[in-house]
């Protein structure tokens, strides 16, 4: 079975809905992987390994907080990336 954590998931998912708000930040493989790595070290991991984990971990995404917490982190590494892209402009 393979570890997967599922932060990760959520993170890809919310990141496009969000970035449709910032249209001026660089949208580039780079960029984005820098905005997702760094609100994921902001995230607490939620690893799962079966389905019944996945499950679970779903049924913590109803809670609000969960949803808020993740969308904080990822306008942070958003302002974070737009201000210092490590790429040429």
């Amino acid at each position: 079975m393979k570890v997967h954590n599922y932060m990760e998931n959520e993170v890809h998912v919310l990141l496009k809905e969000l970035l449709n708000n910032y249209p001026d930040v660089c949208q580039c493989e780079h960029c984005i992987a820098d905005i997702k790595a760094l609100a994921l070290n902001e995230l607490e991991p939620h690893y799962v390994v079966t389905n019944k984990g996945e499950l679970y971990t779903k049924l913590n995404e109803l809670s609000q907080q969960f949803e808020v917490d993740i969308y904080k982190a990822l306008i942070d590494a958003i302002i974070k990336v737009k201000e210092k892209p490590h790429h040429e402009k």
